[in-house]
């Protein structure tokens, strides 16, 4: 049934990640490949004493196998039909699909749903295709026929956006655009707010879908307090804090771009509310002197880390800039501080809020840990696919 797919074999001893159902398979594993092999190609990985142990995705670079299946099957069109299904049931049965006041959420995440390489997010009629791996990029015509098949009349357009996502050393010239339908509208309800998301410019997919529990959390614990919302990008947390009273917002963000449409949407959801102010700044910089200014500060950054050999500097990005938001803000203050650093752990994530704690002498106290939602599942064989990380503090 594989007869027709490369053979790799692993050395002895760098089968036992994959026999615990992990889903890559690193370069320095790989003992011997059998057959020619091309960035993208299907191939079926053997123990060292020929035992199958599953059928993935070939890459050039440090992860070079990413596995779709541990059983032995063709990955057809069924098959990626099946995979999507499933995705699409567990929404369905988490209340995404049918949701009135959210019509914005996540419909594959990689690993999460077992399609490593893939991420869907659905907006509103909109599905925004990311493609990490170019085995999925090289499958995305069947990928777009399984979507229409599986969401029918929900699904109004897909959208490719992996021109900088897909592995540089692949050389694939990919072009973001269109795959089906066309742009009507970009306007998402989340929990009855708007929000306008650009999803061909924006950054990610064009929203970060990943904070919508932890904004609405923001809500309840933004009564009459002055809010700063550092790296806002399109002011999601700032709308919260809004709806759940606060005195006042700063949304700050170093792109010009994002804060027009930060802007854009305050009119949409607070139209001349003179509560919220909009503030291009670098985000370190205007941490320097907001002395006692603010009782609620966000801080979500980019992620700081992106691979390994970049942590140790990461971190210390981290426990700066929560010294700083320790330093400065008021007494009885809440905090929300996260990483997206899917690099940086839990536990080295809190080490390095600890450690700004420690710095500013404050007494700080955990009030929540937060995490992705539940569109946005974790494998539990892979825990890297449990990405974000974030804590609730107060501070007194």
């Amino acid at each position: 049934m594989l007869d027709n797919y490369t053979k790799i074999v692993l050395k002895s001893g760098k089968d036992q990640a994959l026999k615990r159902f992990h889903p890559w398979i690193f370069s320095g594993a790989i003992k011997k490949m059998y057959g020619p092999v091309s960035e993208g190609d299907l191939v079926v990985v053997y123990s060292n004493q020929d035992e199958f142990l599953g059928i993935g995705h070939y890459q050039i670079g440090s992860i070079a196998i990413r596995i779709v299946s541990f059983v032995e099957v063709v990955p057809d069109f069924d098959f990626w039909k099946m995979k999507i299904e499933s995705a699409w049931n567990l929404r369905k049965g988490l209340g995404y699909t049918e949701d009135a006041a959210t019509n914005v959420f996540r419909l594959v995440h990689a690993e999460g749903d077992g399609m490593p390489g893939l991420v869907i997010d659905f907006y509103n009629g909109t599905a925004v295709m990311q493609m990490h791996s170019i085995g999925m990029y090289l499958i995305r015509e069947d990928l777009v026929k399984v979507l229409q098949e599986v969401m029918g009349d929900k699904l109004k357009a897909v959208y490719n956006k992996s021109a900088k996502t897909l592995p540089f050393k692949a050389e694939i010239a990919s072009e973001d655009g269109y795959l089906f339908g066309e742009k009507t509208q970009n306007e998402v309800l989340e929990y009855g707010l708007k929000f306008k998301v650009d999803w061909e410019l924006g950054q990610k997919t064009g929203f970060f879908i990943d904070q919508r529990e932890n904004r609405l959390l923001v809500q309840k614990y933004s009564q009459n307090r002055d809010v700063l919302n550092m790296f806002c990008y399109t002011g999601g947390f700032s709308f919260y804090a809004m709806k759940g009273g606060a005195n006042s917002v700063h949304s700050v963000d170093a792109s010009a771009k994002a804060i027009d449409l930060t802007n854009e949407n305050v009119e949409l959801n607070f139209p001349e509310d003179t509560r919220h102010e909009a503030i291009v700044a670098d985000g370190f910089e205007y941490l320097k002197d907001i002395h006692e200014k603010y009782d609620l500060i966000i801080l979500d950054p980019p992620a700081f880390a992106k691979h390994r050999n970049t942590m140790p500097q990461a971190l210390k990005g981290y426990k700066r800039i929560n010294t700083r938001a320790f330093e400065q803000i008021r007494k009885g203050g809440i905090l929300f501080t996260f990483s997206c650093s899917q690099v940086v752990s839990k536990e080295r994530f809190r080490e390095a809020v600890f450690s700004a704690a420690a710095i500013s002498g404050r007494k700080v106290r955990i009030l929540h840990q937060l995490n992705q939602p539940t569109d946005h599942p974790v494998n539990i064989y892979h825990p890297e696919s449990e990405y974000l990380k974030g804590l609730v503090l107060h501070v007194e």
